[in-house]
């Protein structure tokens, strides 16, 4: 898949996705402890820099194990994490894994998550050669369906008490993107 040692950095038009660092911890827990934006991510609140160090070494493990990647998004003149994207649950045998993202509150509504998604499927089908793209969303989180819609991704079905967070049973859409719907979404443009 890559070299466990190098992290890749990706650059958009107003994004760089980098690797997030212990510096980021406090920025990571901004957005991170906000309701709103942990509504539909499957854990509660943070409510210390301890459980944003957590999820940063869940980052790390993920990359070092070779099962996924989680780039910080950040604005290219201010350099601070306002959010992450990345893949999880990478099945190489298969060439099949899952993406996921979350962006702070105050940045949602100009189009970030959608540039940095956008640059990360290109990662995924063209860096690692992926077939396959799946993104499991809550039914009620309309934002991430219409998102994962917009770049082409098909419902596929409903994956009933799938996942058992914060006390309950949700529910989760499957979604798929395969390489060729997007090659030819790519030779469109």
């Amino acid at each position: 898949m890559r070299d466990k040692n190098n992290f890749p950095v990706i650059e958009t038009d107003r994004l760089i996705l980098r690797q997030v660092t212990k510096d980021d911890a406090e920025s990571m827990l901004a957005y991170l402890s906000d309701q709103d934006v942990m509504k539909y991510y499957g854990l509660e609140p943070f409510k210390s820099i301890d459980d944003a160090l957590d999820e940063l070494a869940w980052y790390q493990s993920i990359f070092e194990e070779n099962k996924g990647i989680r780039w910080g998004i950040t604005i290219k003149e201010q350099g601070r994490v306002i959010g992450s994207c990345g893949f999880l649950n990478f099945v190489s045998e298969h060439r099949r894994s899952e993406i996921g993202f979350e962006l702070s509150k105050e940045y949602w509504g100009y189009g970030i998550a959608s540039e940095a998604l956008g640059a990360i499927i290109t990662y995924g089908f063209e860096q690692w050669n992926l077939q396959r793209i799946q993104a499991l969303i809550e039914p009620p989180n309309s934002s991430s369906k219409k998102l994962v819609e917009s770049k082409g991704f098909i419902q596929e079905g409903l994956l009933r008490n799938y996942e058992f967070t914060c006390g309950k049973f949700d529910d989760l859409l499957m979604y798929s993107l395969l390489k060729q719907d997007y090659e030819k979404d790519t030779d469109k443009k």
